[in-house]
C-alpha cells in the first residue's frame, strides 16, 4: 500500500470524526464522543483554528490521522500536544502511523516546538510498543484532572 501523507483539509472533517469514533470504541467509550461536526470543523478550519491534523490517505481513502495542538508550559514554552493519532483498524500494520508520528515530528522542529507530548491509555500495549520506538518517556508521577464546566 503506498499511503500519502498530507495536511488535513475541512472536506475531511466527517471522515475524521468517523475515526474519532472508532477510536472512542476501541478505547471503550464509545458514548464519550460527544463533539458535534459544526465545533470540529469550526476549531479546525475556523477564523481560529486551535487544532491542526494530518492525514494518511490512499487513492483518496483516509485510512489514518494525526491531530494535533499547541500546548504551553511555563517551564518549557510552547509544545506540540498530539491529541489523538488513529489508524483504521482494517489499515493497521502498514507503517501509516510510523508516517504520521514523522510527520508531526518534522512539523514540531519546523515550528521550533523542543517537544512534542501526549497521553497513552496504561492498557493500550500496541500504542506503549510503538511509542517506545521513539525512545519515549512514560511519566508515571502525573495524575490526569479534568472537570466538566
Amino acid at each position: 500500500m503506498a499511503f500519502s501523507i498530507r495536511r488535513a483539509e475541512k472536506k475531511d472533517c466527517p471522515r475524521l470524526l468517523e475515526l474519532v469514533k472508532e477510536l472512542a470504541v476501541y478505547e471503550k467509550a464509545p458514548d464519550e464522543v460527544t463533539v458535534t461536526p459544526e465545533h470540529f470543523e469550526e476549531s479546525g478550519f475556523g477564523p481560529r483554528p486551535v487544532w491542526w491534523a494530518f492525514v494518511a490517505e490512499e487513492d483518496g481513502f483516509i485510512a489514518g490521522f494525526a491531530l494535533y495542538y499547541i500546548r504551553y508550559s511555563t517551564w518549557k514554552g510552547q509544545a506540540m500536544y498530539l491529541e489523538d493519532i488513529i489508524v483504521t483498524e482494517a489499515a493497521r500494520g502498514n507503517g501509516i502511523g510510523r508516517l504520521l508520528f514523522d510527520r508531526l515530528i518534522t512539523e514540531a522542529k519546523e515550528k521550533g516546538f523542543k517537544r512534542i507530548v501526549w497521553q497513552v491509555l496504561e492498557w493500550n500495549e500496541p500504542a506503549i510498543h510503538f511509542y517506545k520506538k521513539y525512545n519515549a518517556s512514560f511519566d508515571p508521577e502525573w495524575l490526569n484532572a479534568a472537570i466538566e464546566v
